[in-house]
């Protein structure tokens, strides 16, 4: 292979890896000046959850239409404009005057984040094809260290005092810069031959269905960590809410490092081992943090818990987008779908199980949920 093919595939990387962190970075943005723009609208909990709702509904819809656009004019060309509308759309909700603009504001706001998030996972996939080896957990790392950047970031701005408008014009001009400046690297789509063209196929497939499920558990585990942990160590284990914040920033902190180390990992272990070892050490993990009822155990049992979930969604997403090269893009958007909708219902599940008996019950279930996706790792196994 010449210096001048290696290089290409490079400098994708770097590309690829830009779109990564700017997506973190955009939502990590937003996350962190959800405070200031709800004292500056006035917006109580239920609007505020609506607000959310109205983010994640976007991706989702965007989600829908963009896997059928990667496919057809291939990623590069999707990502392209995607990443221009998701750094334009970070402006509208720091512009709002009101909940409605808001919501529609955070309505184009997910509309580009999910686009971008589908079309920069398939042209992952075309990357890695290029490197012939593992690449794609490093890039999923790559979007918590953006999400580390905005929310760090943001927290400046707000201790500065300032107004969530500028704060995110000024984010959404240096992200638009990066990305343009990335998007003239990226891979042209990859041509095949007019024999290799994908049948026409409805709905979704069995297997990318299951994939999808797989997500969508991983996925209620990852939401139910943010909003119920820092409650279970104050409110059942008594912890001071310093102590109670550590729960989350260790579980984050441990993902984010063992996705640094995935791609070395399925190297050597395969997806199907990797994924079957990181579900029981998720599920064995927290299942033993709640038998055990004590902070340190529990503070111990979320870090293994993130450490379990780090590689397995980069490794459902790799089997979903390589399971037919042809119809990547959709796949991919059906399995981020599942995944979305498990962010949402995780929180949602947990809740409703606690008021029914306990919040240790309730944390019970991403535990059991983690021990079913390492029974269903050879979903994961390369076609």
């Amino acid at each position: 292979m010449s210096e001048a093919t290696v290089a290409v595939p490079q400098r994708a990387r770097w590309a690829v890896t830009a779109y990564f962190v700017s997506t973190g970075a955009a939502l990590g943005t937003w996350t962190a000046r959800i405070p200031a723009i709800k004292q500056d609208l006035g917006l109580d909990e239920g609007q505020v959850t609506l607000a959310l709702f109205a983010v994640a509904a976007g991706s989702v819809l965007a989600m829908q239409a963009v896997g059928h656009l990667a496919d057809r004019f291939g990623s590069a060309r999707v990502l392209g404009p995607a990443g221009l509308a998701m750094a334009a759309g970070l402006v509208l909700p720091g512009l709002a005057s009101n909940l409605p603009l808001l919501l529609v504001g955070l309505l184009v706001f997910g509309a580009g984040h999910g686009t971008v998030d589908v079309a920069m996972n398939t042209h992952s996939l075309q990357v890695q094809r290029g490197y012939g080896r593992p690449i794609v957990s490093t890039f999923h790392a790559m979007f918590s260290v953006g999400g580390l950047l905005g929310a760090g970031v943001g927290a400046l701005a707000a201790h500065a005092s300032m107004s969530a408008a500028l704060h995110f014009a000024l984010v959404a001009a240096v992200l638009a810069a990066v990305l343009l400046l990335a998007r003239r690297e990226l891979l042209p789509a990859e041509v095949r031959p007019p024999s290799a063209a994908a049948p026409r196929q409805r709905g979704i497939s069995p297997g990318i269905l299951f994939l999808g499920v797989l997500a969508f558990f991983c996925s209620v585990g990852e939401g139910s960590m943010a909003d119920w942990s820092p409650l279970y160590l104050h409110d059942v284990l008594g912890t001071s809410p310093a102590v109670a914040a550590v729960g989350y920033a260790v579980f984050s902190a441990m993902m984010a490092v063992f996705r640094f180390l995935g791609d070395v990992l399925v190297a050597r272990l395969g997806p199907v081992l990797l994924v079957r070892c990181c579900g029981a050490i998720a599920g064995t993990g927290l299942g033993a943090a709640l038998l055990l009822h004590h902070p340190v155990a529990a503070i111990a049992g979320f870090a293994l818990f993130g450490i379990g979930l780090s590689c397995i969604i980069p490794q459902v997403f790799n089997a979903a987008g390589n399971r037919d090269p042809n119809r990547s893009g959709r796949d991919l958007a059906q399995v981020s779908t599942l995944g979305y909708g498990g962010l949402l219902a995780g929180p949602v599940v947990i809740g409703l199980i606690s008021s029914w008996t306990d919040l240790s019950t309730g944390l019970a279930v991403p535990a059991a949920l983690a021990l079913l996706v390492a029974l269903s790792a050879p979903a994961v196994r390369p076609r």
